[in-house]
């Protein structure tokens, strides 16, 4: 049934409610009516008006409901869609809105997985760069401030040195950074292994305390799967150490009967009402890569920020 027929057959009953109580109804009205007749007519007209509001608001429920899920709608928060109960105009509105945000959802994401895929291979070149190139150069800078400083008088030597320091702090922050660009313990070692290394190095650069514990009875994740679960580990802590002001941060991969489950947790500030980031947006559309939950919340102890990661168990089973 359409809308229009809908409100026009609502209508329809109501005034034939009334229609049939003025006829057949013990009240009339006189040609000069009384103060009781008055009383009567406005009470019925009443009547009929809350009634009318009522069946109207019945009626229109599913749009309102739609109203309000375009207006929340987020890609990069799936949530329920609204249900196209019933049929007519407006389920079919309904029908028609959630198959525009699955379109939506399905573009957004090949269009997410080949901008991830582009920023990955230009990191894993900018990477090979970085090591082969600046990093090549820097260690002949050494060899030749080395060779120079042996041969330098005494009063010359110790600045050489100090140059030397210096050029070997930024070859190192150079293959840190390459490291981080490229994860090659990721490949070699796997998951597990990369995450203990990522926590080890964040903890060594920032000096926080960071406890990692794995479930050693891990299913086959993937690689897509793997890189996903640690880029979104990596951009928590650098979010951690960035901006939580935090001490200690908790930092555990493991597995439900559901799903496999990253969590981060810091005794940091917490997100205190902040506006998400391009970090926390990066994260979000890298989980809806493997069909994963990122959730962004408050530890029980009320302080700091828990960020967990859920990645289906039935997604793993469709890659296999």
């Amino acid at each position: 049934m359409s809308l229009f027929w809908r409100i026009y057959l609502l209508n329809a009953v109501v005034l034939l409610a009334a229609t049939i109580s003025l006829v057949f109804g013990p009240v009339s009205v006189s040609t000069q009516p009384v103060f009781a007749e008055v009383v009567v007519v406005v009470i019925g007209l009443a009547a009929l008006l809350a009634l009318d509001g009522i069946l109207f608001r019945i009626g229109l429920a599913p749009l309102r409901r739609l109203s309000r899920a375009m207006a929340s709608v987020d890609l990069l928060r799936p949530e329920p869609r609204p249900v196209d109960a019933g049929g007519g105009d407006v389920a079919e509105v309904i029908r028609t809105f959630n198959a525009m945000i699955e379109r939506l959802e399905s573009e957004r994401g090949r269009n997410a997985a080949r901008a991830l895929s582009a920023q990955e291979g230009e990191r894993r070149r900018i990477a090979q760069e970085l090591h082969d190139e600046v990093g090549q150069t820097l260690t002949a800078v050494l060899l030749d401030l080395k060779r120079v400083a042996d041969g330098a008088p005494e009063q010359v030597r110790a600045q050489l040195r100090e140059v030397q320091e210096t050029t070997r702090g930024s070859l190192d922050e150079i293959r840190r950074i390459a490291h981080r660009l490229r994860p090659g313990v990721l490949t070699e070692l796997g998951l597990a292994s990369a995450l203990r290394v990522l926590a080890g190095d964040t903890a060594e650069r920032t000096g926080l305390q960071i406890d990692y514990t794995c479930d050693p009875d891990l299913p086959a994740l993937g690689t897509e799967t793997e890189l996903v679960i640690y880029r979104v580990a990596q951009e928590a802590l650098t979010n951690v150490s960035r901006h939580a002001r935090a001490d200690r941060v908790m930092l555990a991969l493991g597995r439900t009967a559901t799903s496999i489950q990253l969590q981060i947790r810091d005794d940091g500030v917490g997100m205190a009402g902040a506006t998400e980031g391009a970090g926390l947006q990066g994260m979000r559309e890298r989980a809806l890569l493997v069909d994963a939950r990122l959730t962004i919340g408050t530890p029980p102890t009320g302080r700091g920020t828990d960020i967990r990661l859920e990645v289906p168990v039935a997604h793993l089973q469709e890659r296999q």
